[in-house]
């Protein structure tokens, strides 16, 4: 995601950092090569342009040719204008009716369905609330089943109606049903076109029109790039929905879409699809994606995703282990699978300042922990408790038994060893002596 970009940026305000002397000149340099790596991004010409009119009128504008520290400044400004061109401030949803309805749009292929399952998913853990999700699309009776699929996945109901060939109507029948079982948000799936049509977008405003939604939501594939942001005014003319829904920004895509559809149909970006697991949805932070873009990462969001894997009870029951020393494999196991669950590797690597621009290139594979698994899965119980009993000829039955080599065993347990000390002296006062070997690191 937006790793073209991110470099591009970086080399063109690579000529600002540092403490060469800085010229009206080369700002002006800096500001076009700007602009040219929005272009190649897809990001829409007009805003490409006024975007970098404004950063250097800033630049010029703060004295920041006159700063010890120019480079610096000017990725400031650069990252202030982007924060304000993707929205500002991030935006959440209206859940105030009861039941709430959400009412989904987009074309066929937006990946609508999905995101209907995951955002209901995300209602339901993290805003306590009980969502239905009703089959409107009557065109496709594989998009009705892909809904209860979905629906049985996250353990939420699905009403539909395969008999019925009115949208509409199923909407309100999906909304009675909802307030008649104690289901508080309806998340309405809509069909969808393989272009926009007179014809979709009556159906859909009919439906608009006869359920009242707290939210219409247009979902977007962000791969589509520019062509994301035409079918979005299209939509937004009919419609006037209230945000949009930014799909597959994990694949090969340039950032244009996300960069340019605030500023075109002037409404929130309120979500984004990060993958295709039902938890890989995050709520749109313009100020952190604006980080993310100029390989400053994203702690904020790294820090969250691992609070809501962290279990307060289990890491009492760790914390016990490591003082009395009985750390063992089925512990480090479940570490494992709290990371797991975080994302993607690639994705939680771009959340790291610095790691995106220092792994470019590397193709990180999210079954990275695959073959440490296998290994610990051909110990025995006694083994992964106690991992000291490991001699040669287990090693070996060990390697056999995983499909791995000897060295790559002995390399685990070199890494579980010295991952267990590291956590030892985090206990109690071994904190201070954890800081005074890392000020010695840095001097």
């Amino acid at each position: 995601m937006f790793d073209n970009l991110s470099e591009k940026l970086d080399k063109a305000l690579h000529v600002l950092k540092g403490h060469g002397q800085i010229t009206e000149i080369n700002v002006a340099e800096t500001t076009k090569e700007v602009r040219r790596a929005l272009l190649d991004a897809d990001v829409n010409f007009k805003i490409a342009k006024e975007f970098t009119n404004k950063v250097k009128e800033k630049a010029l504008g703060q004295n920041v040719l006159t700063t010890l520290q120019p480079g610096q400044l000017m990725v400031k400004i650069v990252k202030d204008e982007l924060t304000q061109l993707m929205g500002g401030d991030a935006e959440g949803i209206d859940l105030s009716g009861n039941p709430s309805v959400i009412l989904m749009s987009g074309l066929q292929g937006s990946g609508k369905t999905t995101f209907s399952g995951k955002l209901a998913h995300y209602l339901k853990t993290k805003k306590t609330k009980y969502p239905l999700l009703v089959a409107c699309d009557v065109y496709r009776p594989a998009a009705i089943d892909q809904l209860h699929v979905v629906g049985d996945q996250i353990g939420v109901p699905v009403y539909s109606d395969k008999e019925n060939s009115d949208p509409v109507a199923i909407a309100k029948a999906g909304i009675a049903h909802a307030k008649a079982n104690g289901q508080n948000v309806v998340i309405i799936d809509t069909a969808g076109r393989l272009a926009v049509d007179e014809r979709m977008m009556t159906e859909i405003s009919d439906i608009r029109k006869a359920v009242e939604p707290q939210e219409t939501l247009f979902v977007v594939d962000s791969m589509t790039g520019q062509d994301a942001v035409n079918t979005a005014k299209a939509f937004n003319d009919v419609l006037n929905f209230d945000g949009v829904i930014l799909t597959k920004l994990d694949g090969d895509t340039r950032g244009g879409a996300a960069i340019s559809i605030r500023s075109v149909v002037e409404k929130p970006i309120k979500f984004i699809g990060t993958g295709e697991k039902m938890d890989a949805l995050d709520v749109f932070h313009p100020d952190r994606m604006a980080d993310r873009i100029l390989g400053m990462g994203d702690v904020i969001s790294l820090v969250e995703r691992a609070q809501e894997q962290f279990d307060e009870e289990e890491a009492r029951k760790i914390q016990k282990k490591i003082a009395k020393n009985t750390f063992g494999f089925d512990d480090f196991l479940k570490q494992i699978q709290q990371i797991k669950k975080m994302g993607s590797m690639k994705d939680l690597m771009g959340m790291i300042p610095g790691a995106g621009k220092a792994l470019k290139g590397m193709d990180i594979d999210d079954d990275a922990f695959k073959h440490v698994e296998a290994i610990i899965h051909s110990m025995t119980p006694d083994e992964r408790a106690n991992p000291s009993k490991l001699d040669a000829s287990r090693k070996k039955r060990i390697a056999k038994g995983s499909g791995r080599t000897v060295q790559e065993v002995n390399q685990l347990l070199k890494q579980f060893n010295q991952m267990g000390k590291m956590m030892k002296m985090m206990q109690g006062g071994g904190g201070k002596k954890m800081m005074q070997m890392m000020s010695g690191l840095r001097g």
